[in-house]
């Protein structure tokens, strides 16, 4: 029997997606460490592989990972294909109104950055710490309270029930419920959430640090359910929230509702 080749650029493909699998957030210097595939080889697999959609890559540091709209990722994280559906939506954003945007999703009794544009904004923020991973708190928070004020009233409260025996300085309004509820209702109305006016920004639970911005989010809302919330952030002393708000609100509105459309759509097969 005559002896069949195989194809070289496929089997590399291959050994990359194996990798992946094993080691979901990389980088390309993890990639070809692990692979010994050449960088520029590695590249070209790694575009080939995301036009497929087979993997996808981080818009906050340039990490690989394998893609959650395919079956080729064993478990599926909701909040990783919230992040994978919002990258595309928050560059081009970026791109067009040039302040940094983040994707927060719930973290039990705070919320957790997955995305964010801040790499690639021509704008920097003092101080401003742009790392996946980092948290901050619900109640003080624009991207917080965008969340709260549009997700459903059984997970809002289930919510607050935790933060009421939080002894963190920021949760003190979980046990102010009309001043909350008033806050809240502002923010349906609006459209819009912003920072608490005594809010400087900080990691959840640690010392307060003064990023000098100021924010404005909207919810990740499909009718139902909320996925998240995104925000815009700017040196407070550029613009007012109103001012920014009138120039950049349907900008962010229009991103949230691209966002959910994705997430609506059935995972590729």
């Amino acid at each position: 029997m005559p002896k069949v080749e195989t194809i070289r650029g496929l089997e590399r493909g291959l050994q990359v997606l194996k990798f992946l699998h094993s080691e979901p957030i990389s980088s390309l210097h993890d990639i070809h460490r692990a692979t010994a595939i050449s960088k520029p080889s590695l590249l070209r697999i790694l575009n080939t592989l995301e036009r497929a959609g087979m993997v996808a890559r981080r818009l906050a540091d340039g990490r690989y990972r394998l893609s959650v709209f395919t079956d080729v990722v064993r478990k599926r994280d909701r909040y990783d294909r919230v992040a994978e559906a919002a990258a595309p939506v928050l560059a081009q954003l970026c791109k067009k109104v040039k302040w940094p945007s983040d994707l927060f999703v719930p973290a039990g009794n705070c919320l957790e950055r997955r995305e964010t544009t801040m790499p690639h904004s021509p704008f920097v923020l003092p101080g401003h710490d742009g790392r996946i991973g980092n948290r901050v708190g619900w109640l003080m928070t624009g991207v917080g309270r965008a969340y709260l004020a549009w997700c459903p009233e059984k997970e809002r409260e289930a919510t607050l029930r935790t933060l009421r025996k939080s002894g963190n300085p920021e949760d003190w309004l979980a046990r102010e419920p009309r001043k909350l509820e008033r806050i809240l209702g502002e923010v349906r109305h609006r459209g819009y959430a912003t920072r608490d006016p005594s809010y400087v920004a900080g990691r959840y639970g640690e010392m307060p640090v003064d990023d000098g911005a100021a924010a404005i989010a909207v919810a990740l809302f499909d009718g139902r359910r909320v996925h998240g919330s995104i925000n815009f952030r700017w040196i407070r002393t550029a613009f007012t929230v109103e001012d920014f708000a009138a120039r950049h609100l349907a900008d962010l509105q229009n991103a949230a509702r691209e966002i959910v459309g994705s997430l609506q759509r059935p995972a590729s097969r």
